[in-house]
């Protein structure tokens, strides 16, 4: 049976209980990480060399960063689905789970902490509402992507749709003004239908 050590509150976790969800794998969840502890553990340390969640352990391989765990359970249990068999058609899915964590995810972290995890006399409101303003246009790009795209790579939900949906509720869930993104709205109301979205994804923001 698969493990996943990680708390639920954690949008890297939430990636992988997504795909996890969406692929119908048995699997032990463990709490980890911020109020849970345990990360400084020589046990956890031997699986993670650095310390953070989420950590996959499948049998003898573990797997550890999010954007590869997912990738991980999409080739091995998800081929044809998750994972593209098209090479084109996983390059794409490849490029946008990339461009979460290099382009989408500094603004978004801004935004998050700055507003969730920092008490409001501590803000920095200027850095806040700049990042606000950067992460209209950021979204934007994905919005273009996604004219005439019913998901990321294509016709069906991949790997691809993973890093950037989570981020997605996190967008709306945060209540702060965003652009007019048709393209972008369609898609996140495709994502909301899911069960295993609504299950991993859509929790209250702490």
């Amino acid at each position: 049976m698969l493990r996943v050590w990680g708390r639920t509150s954690s949008s890297n976790v939430q990636k992988v209980m997504w795909a996890v969800g969406e692929l119908e794998l048995p699997h032990e969840r463990i709490d980890a990480g911020r109020e849970y502890g345990g990360l400084d553990t020589a046990e956890y340390r031997a699986l993670n060399p650095n310390r953070v969640i989420p950590t996959l352990q499948d049998g003898d391989a573990v797997v550890w960063e999010s954007n590869a765990v997912v990738r991980y359970l999409a080739a091995k249990f998800g081929a044809g689905g998750l994972w593209p068999l098209d090479h084109a058609e996983r390059g794409v899915a490849d490029q946008w789970m990339d461009w979460q964590q290099t382009t989408l995810l500094p603004d978004m972290r801004t935004v998050f902490w700055g507003l969730v995890r920092t008490p409001p006399e501590q803000r920095d409101q200027r850095r806040i509402d700049a990042a606000v303003e950067s992460l209209k246009e950021l979204w934007s790009r994905l919005d273009g992507h996604l004219r005439g795209r019913p998901f990321v790579a294509g016709e069906r939900l991949t790997m691809g749709d993973i890093p950037v949906g989570v981020l997605c509720y996190r967008y709306h869930a945060l209540g702060i003004a965003r652009a007019p993104l048709g393209n972008l709205e369609a898609w996140y109301g495709r994502l909301t239908s899911r069960a295993a979205f609504r299950r991993h994804v859509m929790l209250p923001l702490s």
